[in-house]
């Protein structure tokens, strides 16, 4: 090869080859140098090893000597040696006939001549051996082959299937091989072309070309769909915007009829693609509900599109394989403090757990000393969260009369004066561990969140309940500027429940109509009121006075929860009542001021301190009064019909549920007030039938739970209760979910907006409340904020 590059290079490489072959030198030189020493070492060893090997042998020729020179001497007495040659040991004998030997050999290696093989002349020949061992080795490989081979022939031939070489889908197969052969080389004077369009079409290429067109055949159903129309669209558009419509005041069910409405042109043409082929269960309004969802779903399969996931997805949602699911159920407050967010989810919690088929851990806030002498009742206060488990567990099982087997865990909370609430400190969600975090139940889930920052409800567990317990927008529109912050906290409460709730369930009609919110009551009542309502059934029936007393009302003493309507109602039927009297059971802010009203006003009322419902002094009343519209669902209420009293109340959303008990008597006007007053004075209430206790039990109450917030479909992995819903909810597989889409944008900017301390404050937010404090991590034990979410930069 002709070499190209310039003069000055070959110099330079001609001068780099010089001084390479002087480094080599130098190297061969070293390595020659090293060799001798490691030869002239492992000489010296050698001879080390020899001259060890001589000082051996010498003292085994000495003990040798030794030995035989003591074997030839008689170990017995010469009394008993007899003529017999018998009587000499045997082994005697023996070292007699070695001695010669040994002494031939001593002589042999002690002589001048002999020397020790040196390293490089010893050679030992082990061919023969190897040869033996392989010969060996061989037969016995041939001996397996021979058996395998035996035993093959007799069982193909007793199962009578095929022979050794007589399996025919193997014979036609290499037949077919050797006749393409023959082809190919029959024709090997043709061009390539004809070769391969002979290969193409032959019999076998065929054959194979049609099985695996069957296997990767097209499903049926995918043929022939036609493409998507204009209305389609358009309504299609429509439905995934409600949660956008319904922000700016569009609600949700002129949405569907805006839907119904561009669709009943085409609803014949879509009844047809969407009625499945088999029988199905489901009813006419049933599939129209689904028709469109199946139509833009059944267009997306035809085309083969599968959406990987929304802008706002997130992974980390816990896939848990263990043989129980986990519940959390998260609240706003904690015993001793006696309202219905601390009683209530307590006995829920207990009552999911009695049955054993889930984990169950409720999380409640933990108060600093300062805040818990303002909240908890007789200046009770706790020094560890050891001690108010304590108090909480000895509280319950007194009342529920078994041992409930759940977790208690505490997450920082701090008092707030002006909403009378305690208000979460830091990231709520990160007090479940990870590998707890499966199912959650947020009670009061808009309270949870107003200032939530932290980790989405929603992506960190699989599914997400919340559970309404109070009005607040009743609450708010008392205040100063009512109408005005009213209007800002219902949407507030829709956005958050929206973005971090995958089902809403609220204690009934009179609470805000959120997204994706039904109405049920999942409340009971505690077994002890439903006991003392059986003994008082069983004295009335012995035919002794059970209600000796006349009417009470029994709450805190606040003015929203139902004191105004109560004053205003005896103020103004003072003449009608005359002779009634009604003692109050209650401690609150407002207590002195309400006192004051009611004794300005002259009105037959009595005020007591507040004590549990349960308490003896209570049992003798024959009627609960409760004119309150502000409560959501009155825990009193439900009480007083378990102890089997007539209860008077407003004919209100609130109320609606105890309206089915006949010792329930509402009144709509102030007269019909005064008229279910004198009724209820003037007789007596009826016992309550079984099926009227378990209403109010919790054993029922846990069982619409599991019922209306889908629970029991999700402990048991079921998401539908036919294969065709089934596939409608299974259609986020292959079509993007705009609602999904909407709920995530509105998570991550409320995220933001909490995020802001100054944004915070302007709401109404308790200064420093976006993290916990010193004094919560010492009593809870936690890593300083800064630890556990640190802030990377320069």
């Amino acid at each position: 090869m002709i070499n190209f590059r310039p003069p000055e290079t070959r110099t330079r490489s001609s001068a780099g080859a010089s001084s390479s072959v002087v480094t080599a030198e130098k190297a061969l030189s070293f390595i020659s140098k090293g060799w001798q020493e490691v030869r002239s070492s492992a000489d010296a060893d050698l001879q080390l090893i020899k001259n060890r090997a001589n000082s051996f042998k010498n003292l085994a020729d000495r003990e040798l000597e030794n030995f035989i020179n003591s074997a030839s001497k008689s170990p017995f007495p010469v009394s008993t040696i007899t003529a017999s040659a018998t009587t000499i040991p045997a082994e005697i004998d023996f070292v007699k006939k070695l001695r010669p030997k040994l002494s031939e050999i001593r002589r042999a290696y002690s002589s001048p001549e002999f020397k020790w093989p040196t390293q490089g002349k010893l050679r030992i020949d082990l061919s023969a051996i190897k040869n033996v061992i392989v010969a060996e080795v061989e037969e016995e490989e041939e001996d397996e082959r021979e058996r395998w081979r035996k035993w093959r022939r007799e069982r193909f031939k007793e199962e009578g299937q095929f022979g050794e070489f007589n399996w025919e889908p193997i014979k036609a197969f290499k037949t077919r091989l050797r006749e393409l052969e023959v082809d190919l080389k029959g024709g090997s004077s043709s061009s390539p072309v004809d070769i391969f369009e002979g290969i193409k079409n032959s019999e076998f290429v065929v054959k194979v070309k049609s099985s695996l067109k069957s296997i990767c055949k097209e499903p049926e159903d995918t043929k022939g769909v036609p493409p998507l129309d204009v209305p389609e669209l358009l309504a299609y558009l429509v439905r995934q915007s409600s949660p956008f419509l319904d922000q700016i005041g569009i609600r949700r069910d002129i949405s569907e009829k805006i839907v119904d409405s561009i669709c009943s042109k085409g609803r014949s043409k879509l009844l047809l693609h969407s009625l499945p082929e088999e029988g199905s269960s489901l009813t006419e309004g049933e599939i129209m509900n689904d028709e469109l969802d199946l139509r833009i779903a059944s267009v997306l399969q035809s085309t083969g599109h599968c959406y990987e996931g929304g802008f706002w997805g997130d992974s980390t949602k816990q896939n848990l394989s263990g043989d129980k699911r986990h519940v959390a159920i998260v609240t706003t407050a904690s015993l001793p403090w006696m309202t219905g967010t601390a009683v209530n989810p307590l006995f829920r919690a207990a009552y999911l757990a009695k049955s054993e088929k889930q984990n169950v851990t409720l999380l409640v806030p933990w108060l600093c000393k300062s805040d818990q002498e303002l909240v908890y009742p007789n200046q009770l206060t706790f020094s560890s969260p050891e001690d108010q488990v304590l108090y909480i567990r000895n509280w319950l099982e007194e009342r529920i009369g078994f041992k409930a087997n759940f977790k208690i865990s505490f997450y920082p909370g701090k008092f707030s004066k002006e909403r009378r609430s305690i208000m979460p400190a830091g990231d709520t969600s990160q007090f479940i561990p990870s590998r707890d975090a499966d199912i959650a139940i947020l009670e009061e889930p808009e309270h949870l969140n107003w200032y939530h920052h932290g980790k989405r409800w929603t992506d960190k567990f699989n599914h997400v309940v919340g559970i309404v317990h109070t009005n607040y927008l009743e609450y708010i529109k008392r205040e100063k500027n009512g109408a005005l912050q009213a209007f800002f906290v219902k949407h507030v409460n829709n956005l958050v429940t929206r973005a971090y709730c995958d089902k809403v369930l609220r204690l009934s009609a009179a609470t805000q109509d959120l997204p994706k919110s039904l109405v049920c009551n999942v409340h009971g009542v505690n077994p002890k009121f439903l006991k003392i309502g059986e003994k008082a059934a069983a004295d009335r029936q012995s035919g002794q006075q059970v209600f000796s007393k006349g009417a009470y009302f029994l709450g805190k003493m606040v003015w929203a929860k139902g004191y105004r309507e109560l004053i205003d109602l005896l103020a103004n039927h003072k003449t009608d009542l005359d002779g009634f009297n009604l003692d109050v059971y209650g401690n609150g802010e407002d207590a002195h001021e309400v006192q004051s009203t009611a004794k300005r006003l002259n009105l037959n009322v009595n005020f007591m301190k507040g004590r549990d419902h349960a308490d003896d002094s209570l049992h003798g009343y024959k009627v609960f009064i409760n004119p309150s519209i502000s409560d959501v669902l009155c825990t009193a209420t439900a009480e007083a019909l378990a102890m089997g009293k007539f209860v008077v109340c407003a004919d209100h959303p609130s109320n609606e549920f105890f309206q089915a008990f006949p010792n329930c008597l509402t009144y709509r006007t102030p007269d019909d007030f005064v008229a279910k007053v004198q009724e209820a004075m003037s007789s007596e209430p009826q016992p309550l039938t079984p099926e009227e206790q378990y209403k109010l039990s919790w054993e029922a109450a846990t069982q619409r739970f599991m019922e209306y917030s889908d629970l029991d479909k999700v402990l048991a992995s079921e998401t539908s209760l036919d294969r065709r819903r089934q596939k409608v909810i299974g259609k986020s597989v292959s079509l993007p979910n705009l609602e999904e889409m909407v709920d995530g944008g509105l998570a991550f900017t409320h995220n933001c907006f909490t995020g802001n301390e100054f944004l915070r404050l302007c709401t109404g937010a308790i200064p420093r409340s976006r993290d916990y404090d010193k004094e919560h991590c010492k009593d809870l034990h936690l890593l300083p904020p800064q630890v556990e979410n640190p802030i990377y930069g320069w």
